[in-house]
């Protein structure tokens, strides 16, 4: 009997590629009789490099033809890292099932005969290449002294463009790098930002496999792969996303620990003004209703400074 084939949608990366063709190794092994069959497919973000993503369209422009081949029934399944993922799907479409998470947190390649082990180590005025407004504006509060310079590509591209040009170092997902196989650069050059100095993108490290609702074929077919602990932090980390009504344009950050029965959910926002970081504590099921209430909070303080 000839396999059945599950189509998966994927950018064209070489991280999209990598990680999709995890989760295609994953189903195959859970799934005997089934076979994957990846598509690639090109996105806005995929053909626009030049530009910063908060100048042409936020974090939609990953995902945007994938989802249309997605409700189109060219493929059956999409593969996303969830921190690209804007806040609301499109109606049809659902976030069904959460993998383990990898590392959420960012760090920092060094180049140079002496790679960095804190951030004091960098020179005074030193040069660290990153794009995101997040990671800029949480890099001026701890080293006030540094420049920041954008920078676009892929993983490799970036390395490559940060070490060519002379910079103290890039900063990157771990996550992506360990994805690649490239979780050797981190133990050689990398600087591991933990949370408490350096608060991740939400769902940084998660991804989302995405089908259509009721999918009753496909989604038996990826319910082993589910893993309940990186569900709940992205519960909670998107619902602070989603009613701080952010996305690339918004420097913010938000990571959910597990504490036994409980968890704390901690995130920022910074305005034109000021600097906003809190954190709640709460019960297992309660991840999203205190994701909301976190970015009310934030926004009530917002509000009564003006």
């Amino acid at each position: 009997m000839r396999p059945k084939i599950l189509y998966i949608g994927s950018r064209g990366s070489k991280l999209a590629l990598a990680q999709t063709g995890q989760v295609a190794k994953q189903i195959e092994a859970a799934n005997p009789g089934w076979k994957t069959e990846i598509r690639v497919i090109k996105t806005q973000g995929d053909l626009v490099q030049d530009k910063p993503l908060n100048e042409f369209g936020g974090k939609g422009v990953f995902v945007q033809e994938i989802e249309q081949a997605l409700l189109s029934g060219q493929i059956d399944l999409a593969v996303h890292s969830l921190k690209d993922m804007p806040s609301e799907q499109p109606e049809g479409l659902e976030m069904a099932i959460t993998p383990q998470r990898e590392d959420p947190r960012d760090v920092l390649i060094c180049f140079g005969d002496l790679p960095a082990r804190r951030l004091a180590d960098l020179p005074e005025g030193g040069v660290v290449a990153t794009g995101s407004l997040r990671r800029i504006c949480q890099l001026n509060r701890l080293r006030p002294d540094l420049q920041t310079a954008p920078i676009r590509g892929n993983v490799e591209t970036r390395l490559r463009k940060a070490e060519e040009a002379g910079w103290q170092g890039v900063v990157l997902a771990a996550a992506g790098l360990q994805r690649l196989g490239l979780g050797g650069l981190i133990a050689e050059r990398g600087l591991l930002l933990e949370p408490e100095d350096m608060l991740p993108a939400p769902a940084q490290g998660i991804l989302g496999l995405e089908t259509r609702v009721g999918d009753v074929q496909t989604l038996p077919l990826l319910q082993p792969l589910h893993n309940e602990a990186s569900h709940r932090q992205a519960l909670a980390e998107r619902a602070f996303l989603r009613h701080m009504e952010g996305g690339c344009h918004a420097p913010m950050g938000a990571f959910c620990r597990l504490l036994g029965e409980e968890f704390e959910i901690e995130g920022f926002f910074q305005t034109e003004k000021n600097f906003y970081r809190q954190t709640l504590r709460g019960r297992l099921g309660q991840e999203a209703a205190f994701g909301q209430r976190l970015a009310e909070m934030i926004k009530e303080l917002i509000a009564s400074e003006g």
